[in-house]
């Protein structure tokens, strides 16, 4: 059975999704706290952190401008507009974990998290995709590596 943690990344992608797939389509009637109700509802009974779900999805919304801004020069040859929703949705929640609970969420485990959500819910190569652009994101903003490779000093 997976984890408390990875069903609650699971409820957060599946809400990411439909409140951005919905707004898109001009849905005036999308809540954002609505849809992660029903979706939650499905699991409550396995997931005892709805606080980690919440903090997760209101997190990445919050913040989704900035990990988008942080995402773009990570693929330059994929524009975030022409990633499919689910493997921006997945490479937001994984940005956000990287960088924002790595004091709950050990690096490791955001970046391996991604790749399985990327695995379960992705095309074929949409988990490799997701691992090397969070790799790229953790050696350049988390280990301060320079783009020639080189590691950065503070």
């Amino acid at each position: 059975m997976a984890s408390n943690r990875h069903l609650g990344r699971i409820v957060a992608l599946q809400t990411l999704y439909e409140y951005e797939l919905r707004l898109q389509v001009g849905d005036i009637d999308a809540n954002i706290d609505s849809i992660l109700d029903r979706n939650f509802k499905r699991y409550e009974e396995a997931i005892a952190d709805r606080e980690f779900v919440e903090r997760l999805i209101r997190g990445v919304l919050e913040r989704q401008t900035e990990l988008d801004e942080t995402l773009a020069p990570m693929a330059p040859e994929w524009p975030l507009d022409q990633i499919s929703r689910i493997d921006r949705s997945v490479l937001r929640l994984g940005l956000y974990e990287l960088l924002y609970l790595q004091d709950t969420v050990p690096v490791k485990v955001a970046i391996n998290e991604a790749v399985e959500l990327a695995k379960a819910f992705g095309s074929d190569n949409s988990s490799k995709f997701v691992n090397g652009v969070l790799g790229t994101a953790f050696r350049t903003l988390v280990e301060g590596e320079s783009n020639d490779g080189s590691t950065t000093t503070g």
